[in-house]
């Protein structure tokens, strides 16, 4: 910790938050004062909510030490959520490990684009399947399954440990019982199954690029989930080579791209396509104005 350190011994929530709000602040710590707040609700075990309207609640030496040690590495770069274990995500929480990426809420844009495309095509009373590939927490198949009641998924992953938090984070939110999980590259073993709605944040970074990142990115999410080969494209030829063959007729895709990416991805994607189905694509752009996303409808079995 800094020189300007929390007090020692028992001491008021509300002056704790504050200060270390504070030192969060110099230290040029974004969303400083609600990264405070979370930890000290974490450690606290309160809600946020309980850590306004208990500000006098006294904190024992065991949980200023706590806090203390909390504090110190959010000031190393790791993200609140990677301390606490959980991000909230389309109002959900979801467990992280170390071999999950944390969540983004740009993300979201995906779960609103798949909704918009259930109530276009009048399918929200529908027995929809779902696949997610690349699941990694299983934010985007638990937060899409948590708006389609009747509909079912696949998360598919390649690593076996992001799948234990992908399943533990299903069977909390009572989505086991129409959520599965495979363990595989992309949709290749899948080639015999058939989906309405295919959803995926792939890999995106060069490898190269990956030093330039933020710390809270580049040293705590998994490489697996960042590296998109040398020129950042190699998770989308990969896939965009599969996923035809299990999407419907009329079925909808969607995928997350990096900067200035969504373009090229979407003529990647209607190439691919060609010989196989036609497909109507096109790229979403977030509330920032920054083009977030590529998404696409199949329009026919053959050209």
């Amino acid at each position: 910790m800094p020189d300007q350190a929390l007090p020692e011994g028992p001491s008021e929530l509300g002056e704790v938050i504050r200060v270390l709000g504070r030192i969060f602040r110099e230290a040029g710590v974004q969303m400083a004062a609600l990264d405070a707040r979370l930890l000290a609700s974490h450690v606290c075990e309160l809600s946020p909510e309980e850590t306004i309207a208990k500000p006098r609640f006294m904190l024992s030496p065991e949980m200023m030490a706590r806090i203390d040690a909390a504090a110190a590495r959010r000031l190393a770069g790791e993200p609140v959520s990677r301390i606490i274990g959980q991000r909230e995500f389309w109002g959900l929480p979801f467990s992280l490990s170390p071999h999950t990426l944390d969540p983004r809420p740009e993300t979201e844009l995906m779960v609103e684009a798949v909704l918009g495309y259930v109530r276009e095509e009048g399918l929200s009373g529908s027995a929809l399947r779902v696949l997610d590939l690349g699941t990694g927490s299983g934010c985007l198949l638990g937060a899409i399954l948590s708006e389609l009641p009747l509909s079912t998924g696949v998360g598919v992953d390649l690593s076996e440990e992001a799948l234990c938090i992908a399943r533990e984070n299903s069977r909390r939110l009572g989505l086991l019982n129409r959520a599965s999980f495979l363990c595989a590259n992309w949709a290749g073993a899948l080639s015999d199954a058939s989906f309405d709605i295919i959803v995926c944040n792939p890999p995106y970074i060069g490898s190269l690029e990956i030093a330039e990142l933020e710390t809270e990115v580049k040293a705590f999410d998994p490489r697996l989930a960042l590296d998109g080969g040398e020129d950042g494209f190699g998770a989308f030829g990969a896939i965009f080579a599969q996923v035809f063959s299990v999407v419907r007729t009329k079925g909808f895709l969607i995928f997350e791209t990096g900067y200035r990416q969504a373009q090229a991805v979407r003529e990647m994607m209607v190439k691919a396509a060609l010989g196989t189905c036609g497909l109507e694509a096109r790229v979403l752009v977030d509330l920032k104005g920054t083009e977030r996303a590529v998404a696409g409808v199949r329009q026919s079995v053959d050209c």
